[in-house]
């Protein structure tokens, strides 16, 4: 089968695919729409018919011919309010037939883009509407600010001062962080207020899982939440230490993640079935409707769905954090290197994570011992936080909290041994 055939295929059956739910939209009588399944179908075709005669006018020729149909449409439209929907989508598929020519499977995938676009319109326009609050669509706008326009403005070159660390990799480990902080909001507002105490703590564990024990902690003492509840939040925010130090490691180093996702994978799944369980065992009704789930870290508005500061904050410790190991890996060898992040995993298991992820991707640390070093630095950091959630929480707190840290962590170093003597 030749390309062109090919791709007249293709764009008969994305005409058809878009047509269809045009067809369904169109309705009936003097009132319908004036494109539905066979225009759609047509355009579709055209454009591929335009691509295919390899003339150089035809297909623009052809797109005005097509836009000029879909204006005439709009402006004979009977509705109240027609709305440029249709002929907007009119003129994309004629388009994708003329792409469908030249990339077949580019063509499949932006038709099949298109018609769910199409078909999910009352579900966005809840969304967007009723459920999408004003100061969450400001941050959802500045998290694509951030992406698409300031991080290609970012320098991608190593810098002395900086330890050797490329800018760009700091600007998008905290674009990571405001993703994951966006990721758990979204995850809250759509499991709703009963699961709310176990996603602040997930949430806020993305931030700081050491502060987010110390904060429930001091919430169980003030009575704001019973105990369960707590806990489960406090062991939550160790699951998504787990999770933001594989997904650190991802972008750093790949090896070193692929060393590390063992113990990662298993540590998490472990933090999050001891979180479930703590819930499903204490009385859920208090915490869930008296409390709203709110980001311990920072004591952020539940409504604020990324957290600028946080996520700067943050960044700065991985930075400040990677230029200490560096300059110890430096003076003292892996060794050094090793020691300075076990040091620091006693405060922020993020930043000694990150630390060590540079230097593997640098070949100063091999990917076995990057991930063995970031264990030991969740182990710190582990030991740590169960003596602050004993400071903050009191006897039982700490008993529950410590318990399944420990767990989690014992679950992360038998994957990993495990996963090492399979390979030896």
């Amino acid at each position: 089968m030749s390309d062109e055939v090919l791709g007249l295929l293709v764009a008969l059956g994305a005409g058809l695919l878009i047509g269809l739910e045009r067809e369904r939209r169109k309705g009936r009588g003097p009132a319908r729409e004036a494109a539905g399944l066979r225009t759609f179908t047509l355009a579709c075709l055209g454009g591929a018919l335009a691509q295919a005669l390899h003339q150089p006018l035809l297909v623009p020729v052809g797109a005005a011919a097509v836009a000029t149909l879909a204006a005439l449409g709009y402006w004979r439209s009977t509705s109240r309010d027609p709305g440029l929907t249709t002929e907007v989508a009119l003129v994309i598929t004629y388009l994708i037939g003329a792409l469908a020519v030249g990339n077949p499977p580019l063509a499949a995938a932006s038709a099949a883009a298109v018609a769910m676009l199409l078909a999910a319109r009352a579900h966005l326009h809840h969304f967007a509407t009723r459920i999408l609050s004003a100061s969450e669509l400001h941050d959802a706008l500045l998290l694509a600010a951030l992406a698409l326009v300031l991080l290609p403005l970012v320098p991608e070159r190593p810098l002395p001062w900086l330890g050797g660390l490329n800018p760009r990799t700091i600007a998008l480990l905290v674009l990571l962080i405001l993703a994951l902080q966006a990721a758990g909001h979204v995850a809250q507002r759509l499991l709703g207020a009963r699961a709310g105490m176990l996603l602040a703590g997930l949430l806020a564990g993305f931030v700081s899982s050491t502060a987010t024990v110390a904060s429930m902690g001091a919430r169980l003492r003030g009575g704001a939440v019973p105990l369960q509840p707590a806990c489960a939040g406090a062991v939550a925010s160790s699951a998504a230490t787990w999770i933001q130090g594989l997904a650190l490691l991802a972008v750093l180093s790949p090896a070193a993640a692929w060393a590390y996702a063992p113990a990662a994978m298993a540590g998490s799944v472990m933090a999050a079935v001891l979180a479930l369980a703590l819930l499903r065992t204490g009385d859920q009704g208090t915490a869930t409707a008296d409390t709203p789930p709110q980001a311990a870290a920072g004591n952020a508005r539940a409504d604020r769905m990324i957290r600028l500061r946080e996520a700067a904050l943050v960044g700065g410790v991985l930075t400040l954090t990677t230029v200490v190991v560096g300059a110890a890996q430096n003076a003292f060898g892996s060794q050094g290197a090793i020691g300075a992040a076990l040091f620091s995993g006693l405060v922020d298991a993020h930043a000694s994570t990150a630390a060590l992820g540079a230097l593997s991707s640098a070949g100063q640390l091999t990917a076995a011992d990057a991930s063995v070093a970031a264990l030991a630095a969740v182990a710190a950091n582990s030991l740590s936080r169960g003596v602050v959630g004993w400071i903050a929480g009191g006897h039982a707190f700490g008993l529950r909290v410590g318990g399944a840290l420990g767990l989690a962590l014992a679950a992360a170093v038998s994957a990993t041994l495990l996963v090492r003597h399979l390979q030896s």
